[in-house]
């Protein structure tokens, strides 16, 4: 059972990213192994929302087609990720390029 709000909400927490206290409820948790919504056990790590909002959001506006053209599921593991890795290549340049 989660605990109530009221009482979490109110204490400080530090951004793992920039290393700012902050209140709890100005956060946003962060949990390394991918799974927030398995909460037993676990004690979080935060983020204030600004480095939330430059860390976590990458673009996702052509994943949909990418893993469709790339035949996700329909192939074997080894052959999608080549696939899908020539794709990107084509369509957004080596990984390995700087940005300018």
């Amino acid at each position: 059972m989660w605990r109530p709000r009221h009482n979490r909400e109110k204490r400080m927490v530090t951004c793992i990213a920039c290393g700012e206290s902050i209140q709890r409820s100005e956060a946003r948790e962060y949990d390394k192994l991918g799974d927030r919504w398995e909460r037993d056990g676990k004690e979080f790590e935060h983020l204030c929302k600004e480095c939330f909002r430059e860390l976590c959001h990458q673009p996702r506006e052509d994943l949909e087609a990418l893993l469709t053209e790339s035949q996700a599921g329909e192939r074997t593991r080894e052959s999608f990720l080549a696939r899908y890795g020539e794709l990107i290549e084509e369509r957004y340049g080596s990984t390995g390029e700087a940005d300018d």
